[in-house]
C-alpha cells in the first residue's frame, strides 16, 4: 500500500503531515471498504492542471482537483490525482474556510470519487458532502 505526494513545482504547505494524512486516508479507504494499492497527489499550478484538464478531460475551466482512476480489480485503489494548491487556497476564502481545512476536503473528494461517489447530480453531491464531512470528522478524531 503505498501513498505518495509530490510537491515538484508547487510549495509543500507547513502544516502538511504526511504520515497523519496517510493514516487518515488510509482509514477513509477502509472505511469505504476498498485498499489502497498506489495513490499518489501531485500537487501543481492552475495552469498546470488547466493544461490537464484540456488535454484529458476537454474542459477548457480551472479546477481544484483532477482524479485519474488506474485501478484494475474492484475494491483496489490505483490513482493519480492533481491538485492546485493555488484553487484549494482560493477554494478556502471563497467557503469562509481554513486553507487545511480545505485541502484536507479536496484530498478526500478524490479518494471518495475512487470509490464510487459521483458529484454531478445534486443528489450525489449531497452525499459528496456529507461523505466530505465524515472524512474530515475521522482525521480529527485520529
Amino acid at each position: 500500500m503505498a501513498i505518495s505526494f509530490q510537491f515538484d513545482t508547487v510549495s509543500k504547505p507547513a502544516f502538511f503531515k504526511s504520515i497523519k494524512i496517510k493514516n487518515w486516508l488510509k482509514a477513509v479507504a477502509t472505511k469505504e471498504s476498498f485498499a489502497i494499492q498506489e495513490l499518489n497527489y501531485i500537487f501543481i499550478s492552475d495552469e498546470e492542471l488547466l493544461k490537464i484538464n484540456i488535454e484529458y478531460l476537454n474542459h477548457n475551466t480551472y479546477t481544484d482537483i483532477i482524479t485519474f482512476d488506474n485501478s484494475e480489480e474492484k475494491g483496489k485503489i490505483e490513482s493519480d490525482i492533481f491538485i492546485s494548491l493555488e484553487r484549494v487556497m482560493a477554494n478556502a476564502e471563497k467557503f469562509n474556510t481554513t486553507f487545511e481545512n480545505e485541502l484536507l476536503r479536496v484530498l478526500a473528494h478524490g479518494l471518495l470519487h475512487l470509490c464510487g461517489y459521483k458529484d454531478k447530480k445534486k443528489s450525489d453531491i449531497e452525499m459528496m458532502r456529507k461523505k466530505e464531512e465524515e472524512s474530515l470528522l475521522l482525521f480529527v478524531s485520529q
